[in-house]
């Protein structure tokens, strides 16, 4: 009785032992890590009717006798690059939404006292992950990573790794059912397995002082709750060196002196070598101290006031019509913008990918980063609010010591109620106990034309919850001039800094036609409205920096013009063939002049 009481237990243990975990929090600086990249050509099968899982096509079985088979196979059939998005790679896929089945075989050879992790930088836009026949773990979210640990998992050869990644667009998702950007699926980041010692450097934060210009923050977690574990935290090339023993959560918190510290800028964009260690790890990256605060209706950069001349740009390489996913697609972004004569990005509307962050930040840009709370999400829902939530984390830990991140967005193009105010004080509040050294933001639609007052204004109170208000306003475009442009007065937000987040209009690259039609969808048209909005902001007394929509026209499903936009968004300042249009001069002359 006792001997079947024991087995019962025992297969009860096994069966929750492979209960598919959700991911967990993930190790930050990946890039600093013991990789084992998993990226290249993956087997890949279509499953448009979602028949994959339950034919369990994870466990790549093959046919052993004569009446064997199985209406499925990974090899000889589709192969898909990773990273990258499926939709960009065969012409049937470019509209598809829908399941698509990953699958690889790698081999991982022994490593004793070591841990094993895989991690993905992004899936778009849930997955479950399987690997050697079992489920091991899920994510939803397309733009922020996760790993898995697989230590007890692996074997030393042909590990069979498969991924059911789903793009299919959901009204309890985010984004939502409706979003102007294209809905790329796939393996769109790195994949990486991961080894580390048994205890680790899980995650650190090290920044200067918000207000202090030689007080450096840092904090250091261990993966597990050991106390009296020494802690080193050097910067060599300040003579720095803390000593640290953790508490017993397996944690330091300390702060210390940095008299010589150069502050990174944009215009001197200064990075020091971090070394954090303990006795069984070690970690290492390039990281820069600033101070970034708001005083008034200013915005302060290392004590000094600064005008944000700022550019948004989607995770998309136009020539290619797919994700931007690699650190030369990163440069190619951002060289464009360094022309232009920006010194911020808005990376719009969701965290892209860690190399555009890491390479802005060595380029000198500020950055505004934000999740896609852009219009029609379920604010009442709350499984909504719980991925919200989890997708704020993992965006700010994956990019806490980037210095350049200036501002953590929480919003676009969201329209006031009880609920929406609730659920974006709660994405505040999850921001900020992991980080209260960046400045809070969101972008509105809401400015008015007031006919008695002769001026723009805005009635929203949520925006006493912000360090700084941006505004969204396509004046010419989406909205006639109700005063001509040197007339138009605006009374929005102030006592707070305020950005035009958001204005311009659509162009073909090489259109003429009239200036003053817009139905013309000419380059002189677009390039009369961006002089019309240079003249209004000059009456904007609180304006504290500009982001044009948009640096290269990109894809969108809700452009339908036939002729003129073809599945496109021509807003951009660059075509999708990377031609400057005439704004585009507009602009930089603009940002030449500007302080």
């Amino acid at each position: 009785m006792k001997l079947k009481i024991y087995i019962t237990l025992l297969i009860s243990l096994s069966a929750l032992w492979f209960i598919p975990a959700q991911a967990q929090q993930t190790m930050i600086n990946v890039y600093g890590r013991n990789l084992q990249s998993l990226n290249g050509k993956w087997e890949a099968v279509i499953d448009l009717y979602d028949q994959g899982r339950g034919n369990k096509i994870y466990l790549n079985k093959k046919p052993e006798g004569k009446t064997d088979f199985y209406e499925y196979s990974f090899e000889n059939g589709l192969r898909l690059n990773v990273p990258s998005d499926w939709n960009s790679q065969l012409p049937e896929l470019k509209y598809y939404e829908g399941t698509i089945w990953y699958a690889r075989k790698f081999d991982a050879a022994e490593e004793i006292g070591k841990r094993r992790f895989l991690y993905f930088g992004a899936v778009s836009s849930r997955c479950r992950i399987y690997l050697n026949g079992q489920e091991i773990g899920q994510h939803e979210g397309g733009f922020t990573p996760f790993q898995i640990e697989v230590t007890e998992q692996l074997k030393e050869k042909d590990n069979f790794l498969a991924l059911e990644v789903n793009n299919t667009r959901r009204v309890e998702s985010i984004p939502a059912m409706a979003f102007d950007w294209w809905n790329y699926g796939g393996i769109t980041r790195d994949v990486f397995l991961v080894s580390t010692p048994a205890a680790f450097i899980e995650d650190y934060f090290v920044q200067l002082d918000k207000y202090k210009a030689n007080k450096i923050d840092a904090r250091v977690q261990l993966s597990e709750k050991l106390g009296n574990e020494r802690v080193t935290i050097e910067i060599p090339e300040l003579k720095i060196k803390q000593v640290l023993k953790t508490d017993d959560k397996g944690r330091v918190k300390t702060s210390f002196q940095a008299n010589k510290l150069e502050r990174w800028s944009p215009a001197s964009p200064r990075l020091y070598t971090v070394i954090i260690s303990t006795e069984q790890d070690q970690v290492e990256e390039r990281i820069g101290f600033r101070n970034i605060t708001v005083k008034g209706e200013d915005i302060y950069l290392n004590g000094q006031p600064v005008f944000l001349k700022s550019i948004s740009f989607h995770e998309e390489i136009p020539q290619r019509m797919g994700r931007a996913f690699s650190e030369a697609d990163a440069v190619m972004l951002l060289s464009e913008a360094k022309a232009l004569g920006c010194n911020m990005i808005r990376l719009a509307h969701y965290p892209q990918n860690e190399h555009t962050v890491r390479m802005a930040e060595k380029m000198g840009f500020l950055l505004w980063e934000e999740i896609p709370i852009w219009q029609g999400i379920d604010f009442k829902n709350d499984n909504t609010k719980a991925k919200a939530l989890k997708m704020i984390q993992e965006m700010v830990r994956r990019d806490q010591n980037r210095c350049a991140l200036g501002f953590w967005g929480v919003a676009n193009e969201t329209q006031p109620s009880a609920p929406r105010n609730a659920f974006l004080k709660d994405l505040i509040a999850s921001c900020k106990e992991i980080d209260t050294t960046r400045l809070i933001v969101a972008a509105f639609d809401l400015v008015r034309f007031d006919s008695k007052r002769q001026a723009f204004t805005m009635n929203d109170p949520f925006i006493k919850e912000l360090d700084v208000v941006a505004v969204n306003k396509y004046m010419g475009w989406y909205h006639q001039w109700p005063v001509t442009p040197d007339k138009a007065v605006w009374d929005v937000a102030r006592g707070k800094p305020l950005l035009i987040s958001e204005f311009g209009a659509e162009a073909l690259y090489g259109k003429t036609g009239e200036a003053d039609v817009a139905s013309s969808w000419s380059e002189d048209h677009q390039a009369t409205l961006y002089k019309d909005n240079l003249k209004m902001f000059k009456h904007i007394p609180n304006l504290k920096g500009i982001s044009p929509w948009v640096l290269f026209d990109f894809r969108s499903p809700f452009r339908l013009h036939p002729t003129h936009q073809e599945g496109w968004n021509r807003k951009g300042l660059v075509s999708d063939q990377g031609y400057r249009k005439k704004a585009w001069y507009l602009i930089r002359e603009y940002y030449n002049r500007s302080n």
